[in-house]
């Protein structure tokens, strides 16, 4: 029987759990899924010619060394592991393969065979069992390829897959980091449960390691890291891939995502259960990792269990001492009982005192606002700023921002309601950090369904183009998980609205503001959050600071002609400004369609397969 340490692979208990979430991978069936790999994933003897014609005008032409550590692999599966490799269309590739004293024979006469008739294979047997650490520096040390490619000694590499990351290293030859798509496959060769991941995201990738398979390294900076750490066994790919990020040698800027399935991770029926206490132990390795590499880089950032899964995590950042004064923007015209439970929860159920509140009063006129007007600024953090005229979200909130005191900004809608008192520090302390933009928040409908879980660009269609965008997980349940649990992980997003927007008030000015000529009222919040991320920033949209939204109650209606008009020129502004931006989200897969439903298989994909561009 093989070590669960073998049969888990490089992703050890990450993927256990991650895969655990029946229902919230994507939305088309298995029988779709085969239907989308036999049109668009499948190589034609037309396609293999071009490939090959194209790695030949490559100017960068790396080895790759693929490294594998194997323990008592079955022999079926064993051969088809390394036959997977000999049928790379790329033809410069070595294979590493460290037999981590398997008791079982056949390992040792399989490699013997292979190794005789193919010089590219290189394999040695460790005089003890070390498991999969010490195996994979075992393996590692036979490499002289300038980067690493990680494979299991189970799974399987589609033929084109070192040809991709070829392509990936061309383009990009100072990469440290390529990571690929990756689905399942069964005894019976059948591929399932795609996984289309987003791009680099370091915040995910706090939460969980959802980079895992395919993973390519540069060697030397492998070599420098000390390779991988023996007693992490189980989240061994976890903390080698975390040290990296940490290191020197990286930055997001030399990390790769290719949208694309290079490889096919084997499930074996009864397989895939960790005991209980290797299971924990595992989680504690990773936990332990993450801790030690933020206690590196920033003082008071800690790795706790993730409360709505254990197994993952989530990052508890510090705030400065003392924390910065906070201005809340709230426009509004009337809307008396709104306001008042807005900001109430503001003074009453928020743990965040160090606040201002500017109410922005855009003509109110009712006595029952004015009124409350008059019993709030009571409080000497409440004021109100009156600005009349026509209703211009973008100019009103830009004037307030003018006002403001606070060193952080937080545009807030007036029917915005509190859940929970640690909503405002958990945005805050994510929005201080020197390389966030703007950070957003996870928004419900009374009803308790999601409202808004970042934005996700270039959503639906307008006028036979692409669409400008649309909330990511509208309409779902409190408990929705998203795609591979994105919902309950804080990660980079596209955008985020601006009915609950954190932001610095230096990246605000520095940026312009909101456009208050060209937007108005509608996708204001999208065309900033571009600005920002233009500028060097991220957008991150956090499910651990959660609120109520009665969505554009105090406004009404868009329906009449001349707000229809309006809404149409603002999407048109947004298209002919953003367009590529809106086509390619990098947090949203172009393998997905990108209309109204979200995660749904793209019929064809958005991307362009490299050997036809």
């Amino acid at each position: 029987m093989r070590s669960r340490y073998y049969q888990s692979g490089w992703r050890g208990v990450t993927d256990s759990i991650r895969y655990a979430f029946k229902g919230s991978h994507a939305v088309q069936s298995e029988t779709s899924y085969l239907d989308w790999i036999h049109r668009y994933d499948t190589l034609s003897n037309e396609d293999r010619r071009d490939i090959r014609r194209h790695i030949e005008r490559l100017a960068y032409k790396p080895l790759i060394s693929v490294v594998v550590p194997a323990y008592n692999t079955p022999a079926e599966t064993f051969r088809q592991m390394i036959q997977s490799v000999q049928g790379q269309l790329y033809p410069h590739w070595e294979l590493c393969i460290a037999d981590d004293a398997s008791p079982s024979p056949h390992v040792v006469e399989i490699l013997e065979a292979f190794a005789k008739d193919d010089l590219r294979i290189k394999w040695m047997r460790r005089e003890s069992n070390g498991h999969i650490s010490a195996a994979s520096n075992s393996a590692l040390e036979l490499a002289t390829g300038e980067f690493v490619a990680l494979l299991d000694h189970d799974d399987i590499l589609p033929e084109h897959a070192l040809y991709e990351v070829a392509v990936t290293l061309d383009a990009h030859p100072d990469a440290e980091l390529v990571y690929s798509d990756e689905d399942k496959i069964d005894e019976a060769g059948r591929r399932y449960d795609p996984y289309l991941k987003p791009e680099y995201s370091y915040d995910q990738l706090l939460g969980q390691n959802y980079i895992s398979h395919m993973g390519v390294y540069r060697r030397s900076t492998l070599e420098q890291l000390g390779g991988f750490t023996i007693g992490a066994e189980g989240s061994q790919d976890y903390d080698l891939v975390l040290r990296l990020v940490h290191s020197e040698h990286c930055s997001p800027e030399r990390i790769h995502h290719i949208p694309a399935i290079l490889y096919h991770w084997r499930q074996e029926r009864g397989g895939g259960s960790f005991s209980q206490s290797q299971l924990e132990r595992c989680i504690k390795v990773a936990r332990t990792s993450i801790n030690n590499q933020l206690a590196s880089s920033i003082e008071g950032a800690t790795a706790v269990a993730n409360p709505h899964v254990p197994s993952w995590n989530r990052i508890e950042w510090p705030l400065p001492s003392p924390a910065p004064l906070v201005s809340v923007i709230i426009p509004t015209r009337d809307r008396a009982q709104l306001v008042q439970q807005c900001v109430e929860g503001l003074l009453h159920r928020t743990d965040y005192d160090n606040i201002e509140i500017i109410i922005v009063d855009n003509g109110s006129v009712e006595d029952e606002t004015l009124s409350l007007f008059g019993r709030l600024t009571k409080d000497l953090r409440v004021r109100v700023l009156r600005i009349d005229g026509a209703f211009n979200y973008s100019a009103l909130n830009n004037e307030a921002a003018r006002e403001a005191k606070g060193d952080v900004l937080l545009l807030l809608n007036n029917d915005i309601d509190v859940m929970h008192e640690g909503w405002l520090r958990e945005m805050v302390s994510l929005a201080v950090r020197k390389d966030v933009g703007a950070v957003g928040a996870k928004l419900y409908y009374p009803d308790d369904r999601i409202q808004h879980a970042g934005v996700r660009l270039g959503a639906g269609h307008f006028d036979g183009e692409t669409g400008v965008a649309g909330h990511v997980g509208h309409g779902k349940g409190p408990k929705y998980p998203g795609y591979f649990g994105q919902l309950m992980l804080v990660r980079d997003v596209g955008a985020v609205t601006a009915a609950c927007l954190a932001i610095r008030r230096s990246v605000f000015l520095e940026v312009g503001g909101l456009n208050e000529t060209d937007l108005k009222v509608a996708f204001n919040d999208v065309d900033l959050c571009l600005r920002v991320r233009q500028a060097g920033y991220r957008i991150l949209w956090t499910p651990f600071a959660e609120l109520y939204h009665y969505e554009s109650v105090s406004r009404g209606s868009d329906l009449a002609p001349e707000k229809i008009q309006r809404f149409r020129s603002e999407c048109q502004y947004m298209i002919d400004t953003w367009k590529p931006q809106l086509m390619n989200d990098p947090f949203y897969n172009p393998n997905f369609e990108n209309l109204e439903q979200e995660y749904k298989l793209a019929f064809p994909p958005r991307r362009k397969k490299p050997w036809l561009v």
